[in-house]
């Protein structure tokens, strides 16, 4: 289930989740810090295979919520892994207020991965606060939702039309348009949007999409280039 992406950086792809009728496939990420311990990002369910694969890598010591979309298993991991911390992104303790969570994700590293993961809180947008990762030894930029890219033939009747108007099925993964949209202070995202540019990105992983694995800055510029206009 696990598969390694780069550099200490493995990844496994999990069952879709259903919202408002469009399926939308979900995937995790797990980085070994140099300490052994396990950073996961964007946790999927957890079965018990990938709690085995999981276990042969390493402690679990961080489960992240990227952004306050993506909260529906953590209730799992932290129960199975019940001293790591959980840490939160910006609005999603509100949300979940049934989560006891540790710690907060902010517009800097933690000093528990500092140096080796950095991050930036992707400011400005009305539909979410999305925390964007780099993982400095594999130079991994990790979004979730910003940057999607779905096959065609996962939707069917209008919410095939839904998807291509909504930039969700183009020919290479790109910033849907109602985040796009949602982008109202724009300086704020144009700020944010520097930092990740001047990180010396090798590939691209998202949440929903094809990972990009070369000419990493350059199809960030692409993806990113009506914002950065």
């Amino acid at each position: 289930m696990l598969k390694q992406f780069g550099h200490e950086v493995w990844i496994a792809d999990g069952p879709d989740v259903v919202i408002f009728g469009f399926h939308y496939p979900t995937r995790m990420a797990v980085i070994r810090l140099s300490d052994g311990r396990l950073f996961i990002w964007s946790p999927i369910q957890l079965t018990d295979i990938l709690r085995a694969e999981v276990d042969t890598l390493g402690q679990v010591a961080y489960i992240i919520a990227p952004n306050s979309l993506h909260h529906l298993f953590l209730v799992e991991w932290k129960s199975t892994y019940p001293g790591a911390k959980v840490y939160a992104p910006p609005g999603l303790r509100t949300k979940r207020k049934d989560i006891a969570f540790d710690a907060d994700l902010g517009n800097a590293s933690s000093p528990d991965w500092a140096g080796e993961i950095d991050q930036v809180l992707m400011q400005g947008n009305l539909i979410t606060t999305e925390v964007v990762f780099f993982h400095v030894g594999s130079g991994t930029v990790l979004f979730t939702d910003l940057i999607q890219q779905f096959p065609v033939s996962l939707f069917s009747s209008w919410r095939g039309l839904v998807a291509k108007l909504d930039l969700m099925t183009g020919p290479e993964p790109s910033v849907p348009r109602k985040f796009r949209i949602a982008f109202t202070n724009r300086r704020a995202a144009r700020d944010s949007l520097q930092r990740i540019f001047a990180w010396p990105a090798e590939r691209v992983l998202m949440a929903h999409g094809t990972p990009v694995e070369k000419d990493a800055q350059a199809f960030l510029r692409r993806a990113f280039r009506w914002l950065a206009a």
